[in-house]
């Protein structure tokens, strides 16, 4: 096949495998069924016929059970260097009718293989960048699928450990089972600055993707990967409600509880080094008219919303494990059984434990 246009997407990425691996992660049915797809996805269907001329078909299949359908043919192979073969879409939300060339060419770098993709014959711009993410999600696929780390060689969380909003991204991907990497860095640092102009953490990154704030953070982590569901699943009234105590720990709890009060102890700003009493006293009317809207949401369930875990009991928890590290924080938790009683449920799960930050 020739070019059929200018338009043309090109991509580079570093696989921990191989050449003679990831080529044939390419060309073997069984390896295409395990990785050939974008996260939150599935391969349904896989078949190929990996000679110059032979063809290839990938059934796709989504959550909400829509099928994307891809075929071609092979054009060129020379195994663990180049291959070649043509995309065209049978289904889907690309034009039936649309046919490009994929290139795929490999080199040896150092620890693994270098992976250099060129897709041409898009007819217009908005068509090759319209598949730009999918084939990022795709190769962030084929790295969990052949570098001996699995998804960590992949997923990374930046950011300060003993932040509560680190630990509760860290705590999804453990409830999700998902391998992943922690690179521990401050607020602000160079590194962090890259990624978020705001300079906050966590940064989390998938491959060449990148996201800050943490609810987005968890949506992704929700989308992406497989495992239990973050999200309350017994309708949009539960889901609303989940969302509604995220926002009450994000908008008003975290500032009251962590802010104002727990970082009084830890980063003391008083007199002599001491916490300002002021500023902690101002603080804790509040806690104690948060707790109490947080007991009476919890009644006789050990979870926000729900019977099973979800994204705000996962942004609840590490806040909660500060505040009753202190006197007063301790005795206002004395006062809100349901409270005490859903924090005993989480620090019984593996993932709460598995994120315990180091203090000095």
């Amino acid at each position: 096949m020739t070019q059929a246009a200018t338009f043309h997407l090109e991509m580079n990425r570093f696989v921990r495998a191989p050449r003679e691996k990831v080529f044939d992660a390419f060309t073997s049915q069984t390896a295409l069924a395990a990785w050939h797809c974008p996260r939150g996805m599935r391969v349904v269907e896989a078949r190929t016929d990996a000679r110059v001329g032979g063809k290839y078909r990938i059934v796709m299949g989504g959550r909400d059970g829509a099928q994307h359908i891809v075929g071609g043919e092979y054009q060129a192979m020379d195994r663990a260097n180049f291959l070649a073969y043509t995309w065209s879409w049978e289904s889907g939300s690309m034009p039936p009718d649309l046919k490009t060339l994929i290139e795929v060419t490999l080199t040896d770098e150092e620890g693994g293989t270098h992976l250099h993709m060129r897709h041409s014959g898009f007819p217009d711009a908005s068509t090759r960048d319209s598949h730009n993410s999918g084939w990022q999600s795709v190769f962030n696929r084929l790295s969990d699928y052949l570098d001996p780390a699995g998804s960590a060689g992949t997923v990374t969380v930046i950011g300060d450990p003993r932040s509560t909003y680190c630990r509760t991204v860290r705590m999804a991907l453990a409830e999700k089972g998902v391998a992943y990497s922690l690179q521990p860095l401050p607020p602000h640092s160079p590194e962090v600055l890259s990624r978020n102009p705001f300079g906050r953490i966590p940064v989390f990154c998938d491959g060449p993707i990148e996201f800050y704030e943490t609810r987005a953070i968890l949506g992704y982590i929700e989308e992406a990967f497989d495992g239990p569901n973050l999200l309350p699943q017994s309708g949009i009234t539960a889901r609303a409600r989940g969302e509604q105590w995220i926002s009450l720990i994000n908008c008003h709890a975290y500032d009251a509880m962590v802010r104002r009060y727990v970082l009084q102890y830890v980063f003391p700003k008083g007199e002599n080094g001491q916490p300002d009493r002021a500023v902690i006293d101002a603080a804790l009317p509040e806690i104690a008219s948060q707790l109490a809207v947080l007991d009476q949401a919890y009644g006789e369930r050990d979870y926000l919303v729900g019977t099973t875990v979800s994204m705000a009991d996962l942004f609840v928890a590490p806040v909660l494990a500060y505040v009753g590290m202190f006197p007063e924080g301790a005795a206002l938790l004395e006062k809100s059984p349901n409270v005490q009683r859903g924090q005993a449920v989480m620090r019984d799960r593996p993932s709460f434990a598995a994120t315990q930050p180091q203090l000095g």
